[in-house]
């Protein structure tokens, strides 16, 4: 590993020479006037930040001169979230710079961990949209691909969970609060987003005042995106929302103290928040607002970045420009490029609409109904006529086609239109995203064939070359090198460095499950991983656990779909078994839950109130204690995950068969050595077929049972047949976890029974009850346990973003990597 060497000569032609350990004493002074000595650990943090910045500085430069000189096709990632974590120590694996930096910090005896918690998680994603985004840019560095993502610079991110009494609390996550060391700012990337509206607030809310054209201004930040040992710097680009002018000096001067400076609140109100509560018309209006306020930005710097690359023929850029839609938020780039390339480059409409289609593809992302959005159509009229003009035509030609090939078929057209038609007329937004893009992907085998047959079927058989399969993945410099260091040590010692950029070489682990000596190292390394988050539970929460417990644990959104409620209801069970049977031989268990509702879902609410009443309950019963737990981690987030998931022995994937479009947080699992207990979902699917069914924990209904019992499906049947069903949910509605708010739990009896039970919880409930009996039967048994999780670990290969990312390069952009000397 190339790593001393190379950073002495960087630091040569830095001109600090000799100083590698001096370094952040130098930032420390000249930055923040402080004498080391004297520096607190923020002020310590930022300082390496600097030392590092500087060092990849360089080849950032270098990165983009290379691409100037060389002129490859580009890739652009727009998505409306990026959960990128923490950066500081991510970026010192990558640039291999670790040993400088902990001789630096072991001169002024301060320690790394301390400097590396002073950096708050990038508050720019929420869920599995931005964990993927995260990885597939940090893959697009590794592989060298000329790239750049594209996002919101939100100030606030989603919000900061507090658990009280039970409750989920939101606050502002206040991330930005201090100066974000790896943000450049660039103000001569300043654009231009026209309005025909203009954007005021009026009683604490932002309102849209139409007929007054206006415009807003985009302000570009970037980061960098290091790839691993430190080559290739991309970009991810984020956009600022402000007013042309924030301040109105006449209305000051005239006494309007407040009002001179609103127009400035309600243009930054913008990027203030990710996803704002979108259960009132103002909040939808701002997701609205800022949907387009991505689009119209980055398509104007992509466009701006292919006429400064010498391209002076428009028709070349589909050959130069791909941009991938993540999910549908950012739909309305077919209406924006379209747009510009109209009105613009003066391109006539045919010829426009190729480029468009041509340059665009668009990633599916859900099979949730209400996750296909659905904009009004005055909203358009009011803010965006122009783009509403041209969807029209859109829509009028493509329903053309679509009576060509179908004449007289009108409920056809209905359900095809771009248009939704009713009390409110509205833009069908993924109807959109299809038609104007040239590649339609789903994220995992049964997504995209659910996709087709039961979504947009259609579509898929209108457009059938348009549609494909590319499976999630996630990178394994994050999501194993980083945050398993011991497993990582112990896979390189057997299968060589290589892994780290070809994770196919996992498979060299196979043999070595039938090894005593490697399953001893095995578990001493998952020993190390426990060791260090129970370390980390008890600073931050106090609470000492097992290490020797079986560490079980569900880490994602909280929603119905997910089934967090499954889960608890099986630890119900297994709590009455305890009870019952004091001499059952199950091993100490705990129950790792963490993940956010979104706020205005008082559902996924409430089944956060339940996690935590039970968890009080089984702590507060002495028989049994030390041999059951549960934990609800507030704040879930990427650094909390890459503490929990190492440690985790069995990993929770049990969605509702056919609502999981791929998951990733089931494959970080996997490459951790976590064992999957879990429906037939998602990429589960296909992991299990990676690993082999007799390695996982599979139950359940599968997505065609979950289809085909909604005519006769009853959840009274299973009450009322099935006496440890009907014991745990009597214990829910007879206020046994709420004796202190008698009737809480009443929606969730509500839920499974008198409402239906939509998501199958008691339909799968003994299925899981029996699938738990035998993980917890297995963990009894280290070494066949070990086996199976080495042999997960070893299939895992195919589940890197790495794979991923190549798969989109060469099915659907059609661009090759352009490496950086």
């Amino acid at each position: 590993m190339v790593q001393t060497a190379a950073l002495e000569n960087r630091l040569e032609k830095l001109g600090l020479a000799g100083h590698k350990t001096d370094l952040v004493e130098r930032y420390l002074l000249f930055d923040h006037l402080v004498h080391p000595s004297l520096a607190r650990p923020r002020q310590r943090f930022e300082a390496i930040c600097r030392f590092i910045r500087d060092l990849l500085a360089e080849r950032w430069i270098k990165t983009r001169q290379t691409r100037e000189r060389e002129n490859p096709k580009r890739v652009y990632y727009l998505s409306m979230e990026f959960l990128i974590g923490r950066s500081l120590t991510k970026n010192i694996l990558n640039l291999l710079a670790e040993p400088l930096v902990l001789e630096a910090l072991r001169k002024e005896g301060v320690s790394y961990q301390q400097i590396a918690d002073m950096e708050p998680d990038a508050a720019l994603g929420n869920g599995g949209l931005g964990r993927l985004a995260a990885c597939f840019i940090d893959s697009l560095a590794a592989m060298q691909y000329s790239a750049m993502g594209y996002g919101l610079r939100y100030e606030y991110g989603i919000f900061k969970q507090l658990i009280r009494d039970g409750y989920q609390l939101e606050q502002p996550d206040h991330w930005l609060r201090w100066p974000d060391p790896w943000e450049v700012a660039r103000p001569t990337k300043v654009i231009k987003v026209p309005l025909h509206a203009t954007i005021q607030m009026q009683g604490g809310l932002l309102r849209m005042v139409p007929d007054k054209p206006s415009y807003l201004l985009g302000l570009a930040y970037d980061r960098p995106v290091v790839s691993y040992r430190g080559k290739c710097i991309n970009t991810l680009r984020l956009w600022s929302a402000a007013a042309p002018d924030s301040f109105d000096f006449a209305g000051f001067s005239q006494g309007d103290f407040v009002g001179a400076v609103l127009t400035g609140v309600a243009a930054e109100s913008i990027t203030r928040v990710l996803y704002p509560n979108d259960a009132t018309q103002a909040g939808q209006g701002l997701r609205f607002l800022q949907e387009y306020f991505l689009v119209s930005c980055s398509l104007q710097d992509i466009v701006s970045r292919f006429r400064k690359s010498g391209n002076p023929d428009w028709h070349d850029l589909p050959n130069k420009v791909a941009i991938q839609l993540n999910d549908t938020h950012p739909a309305m780039a077919v209406a924006e490029l379209m747009r510009i390339l109209l009105d613009h480059a003066f391109l006539d409409w045919d010829d426009a609409w190729d480029l468009t289609v041509r340059t665009l593809a668009y990633t599916n992302h859900t099979l949730l109904p209400e996750a296909l959005e659905k904009w009004p159509v005055a909203w358009f009229e009011q803010v965006i006529p122009r783009h509403l003009a041209i969807i029209y035509e859109i829509n009028r030609r493509f329903l053309d086609q679509v009576l060509e090939r179908h004449p007289g078929d009108l409920a056809r057209v209905a359900r095809m239109s771009l248009i939704e038609e009713g009390a409110v007329r509205k833009v069908r937004m993924a109807h959109l995203a299809v038609v104007g893009t040239h590649s339609t992907n789903g994220v995992a085998a049964i997504h995209t064939r659910l996709l087709k047959s039961t979504v947009l079927p259609d579509f898929a058989e209108f457009y059938p070359e348009r549609f494909n399969n590319k499976t999630n993945g996630v990178t394994p410099r994050r999501w194993l090198m980083a945050a398993n260091p011991d497993l990582s040590r112990l896979i390189t010692e057997a299968a060589g460095e290589g892994w780290i950029m070809d994770m196919s070489r996992l498979r060299r682990l196979l043999p070595r499950a039938e090894d005593s000596g490697f399953r001893a190292d095995f578990r001493k390394a998952k020993r190390a991983a426990k060791l260090r988050f129970i370390a980390w539970l008890k600073s931050a929460t106090g609470q000492v656990v097992n290490p020797d417990a079986l560490f079980d644990s569900q880490i994602k959104r909280i929603h119905e779909y997910k089934r967090q409620l499954l889960n608890v209801l099986q630890i119900i069970v297994l709590y009455n078994r305890l009870r019952d049977n004091p001499q059952l031989e199950v091993p100490p268990r705990i129950f790792f839950f963490g993940g956010k509702a979104a706020p205005a879902y008082q559902a996924a609410k409430l089944i956060i109130k339940l996690i935590n009443n039970v968890a009080t309950v089984i702590d507060a019963d002495p028989a049994v204690r030390g041999r059951l737990k549960v934990m609800f981690l507030p704040d879930y987030n990427v650094t909390l995950a890459e503490r929990l998931i190492p440690a985790s022995d069995v990993s929770e994937q049990i969605s509702t068969a056919g609502f999981e479009a791929s998951g990733t947080g089931n494959m970080k699992f996997m490459m951790n050595g976590a064992l999957t207990i879990g429906t037939r979902d998602g990429a589960t699917i296909e992991m299990a077929e990676e690993a082999g069914e007799e390695n996982f924990f599979l139950f359940g209904l599968t997505a065609e049972e979950v289809a085909g019992s909604r005519g006769w499906y009853s959840p009274w049947w299973h009450y009322q047949n099935e006496p440890e069903t009907r014991r745990a949910l009597d214990l829910i509605g007879q206020d046994y976890f709420s004796p202190r708010e008698p009737g809480i739990f009443k929606p969730i009896w509500d839920l499974l029974l008198t409402h239906g039970d939509y998501y199958m919880h008691l339909a799968d409930l003994t299925a899981y009850t029996q699938a738990q009996s035998q993980v917890a039967a297995l963990y009894t048994d280290p070494e066949a346990w070990a086996r199976k999780a080495i042999i997960n670990v070893a299939c895992s290969g195919k589940f890197s973003s790495d794979r991923t990312i190549l798969d989109y390069a060469t099915e659907i952009w059609n661009t090759k990597p352009c490496p950086v000397p």
